[in-house]
């Protein structure tokens, strides 16, 4: 395996989210190249399903792209916090539910490109109510799909929350076998 080595690391920015760096690394071949690098500290995406086999997303503002986006409820892990802690707290957060299940079914990087944010992905069932208040600045509609309506959505692009497509896809095969 080639080696890549950390010359040089420097902090440019640090916000109350995200941590800007910019690292220096010598490729093997003795090329040295710099790379801005979005440090951030984790998150965990759910995917929940409930008793009647319906799934339940999230519709909120993203300022980014200037509009709501239909996603998988999610969110960022507090420093310290575990990722199963952390989903356990977003779906209450998010959509006022619980899990009796909380299965960890794998993990992504969103974009590696430029960041280290790795997300921990999570199959919520036994659903029951249970509600914390949301995180300030959000604003949230909920809404339920069965599996064929997502699926048709996915298969005609007409979800655009990159994390919530990954996720569907990643899940297929064991939510269409408990159909």
């Amino acid at each position: 395996m080639p080696e890549f080595k950390l010359v040089q690391s420097k902090k440019l920015f640090q916000g109350k989210l995200l941590n800007v760096w910019q690292d220096k690394v010598a490729y093997p071949d003795g090329r040295e190249f710099n790379f801005e690098v979005i440090k951030h500290p984790g998150s965990v995406v759910i995917l929940p399903v409930d008793e009647q086999g319906m799934v339940w997303l999230v519709r909120q503002y993203r300022h980014p792209v200037g509009g709501m986006f239909l996603e998988l409820p999610a969110g960022t892990m507090e420093k310290g916090e575990v990722p199963e802690l952390c989903a356990a707290r977003e779906i209450q957060e998010e959509i006022g539910m619980a899990a009796r299940h909380l299965e960890k079914i794998g993990k992504i990087y969103l974009t590696p490109g430029y960041s280290d944010e790795v997300m921990h992905v999570f199959l919520a069932t036994g659903l029951f109510e249970s509600k914390l208040d949301q995180d300030d600045g959000e604003f949230i509609e909920l809404e339920k799909y069965t599996l064929a309506e997502l699926y048709d959505q996915l298969d005609h692009g007409l979800i655009h929350d990159g994390k919530t497509a990954a996720i569907l896809g990643m899940a297929r095969t064991r939510l269409m076998d408990t159909e």
